[in-house]
């Protein structure tokens, strides 16, 4: 059998298997918890995901940099301490700056300590590997989980009460100040859309999007390639 993949860079790897192929929230199903719940708008996906970003990019890079230094007994607290300081900053940081966004994401910011996309990543690649390829990977999936509570943050407030980034200013102030969107009047919205079950509907909608996009890019590959066996003439 033909191997139809082709050689490509380690870098090129990492950020396709998080931004795409192991996406943490689509294929790996990763942060479910706090990614249905604050999903009801744009700009709370948003917040949540650059929160989720900044963790694990601090959080890979420091792993990376201490692995030697840590022995097997102690690795899973020092890392747990690791992640708990930063969430604790970011915390503390959106708490005094947007307390707003700080007040809406709720309790389910702090409970990215407890996210396993975080400690997962930690434990599965960054005490393996150096500290520039622990930040790609911190990159790759962080902004993974952001691209996916993002678009599910926008389908749900678009749909439910026909706006756009309507709560952006508080996430970005005066520089966001444009960026509300009003499509429809909000009495015309899918109330659902914004209640949990929504929130399911809508990452069952996302997930069968992701798997009929793979079997039509699998299926393109295929046909590019040609035949393994040229077929013979028959014997006359």
């Amino acid at each position: 059998m033909r191997n139809l993949d082709t050689a490509q860079p380690p870098t090129y790897g990492l950020w396709k298997q998080g931004l795409w192929a192991e996406n943490p929230a689509l294929v790996k199903l990763l942060g479910l918890c706090p990614l249905l719940a604050v999903s009801n708008n744009a700009a709370n996906g948003l917040g949540l995901g650059l929160a989720t970003l900044l963790t694990l990019v601090i959080a890979n890079t420091t792993v990376s940099a201490c692995r030697t230094l840590l022995s097997n007994a102690i690795r899973i607290p020092a890392y747990m301490l690791i992640i708990a300081s930063t969430v604790t900053l970011i915390d503390m940081l959106m708490k005094g700056w947007l307390p707003e966004l700080h007040a809406s994401l709720g309790i389910f910011l702090p409970l990215i300590v407890t996210n396993c996309l975080i400690i997962g990543r930690s434990e599965a690649f960054a005490s393996r590997h150096g500290v520039l390829d622990s930040l790609h990977d911190a990159l790759a999936m962080g902004i993974g989980f952001l691209w996916v509570v993002l678009v599910l943050g926008g389908v749900r407030e678009l749909v439910g009460q026909g706006t756009l980034f309507d709560e952006a200013p508080l996430l970005l102030g005066d520089m966001a100040a444009n960026w509300p969107v009003q499509l429809f009047d909000s009495d015309h919205g899918l109330l659902i859309a914004l209640l949990p079950p929504g929130a399911f509907f809508t990452l069952g909608l996302l997930l069968a999007c992701k798997n009929w996009i793979d079997i039509q890019l699998n299926r393109s590959s295929l046909n590019s390639y040609p035949p393994l066996i040229e077929s013979e003439p028959p014997v006359k």
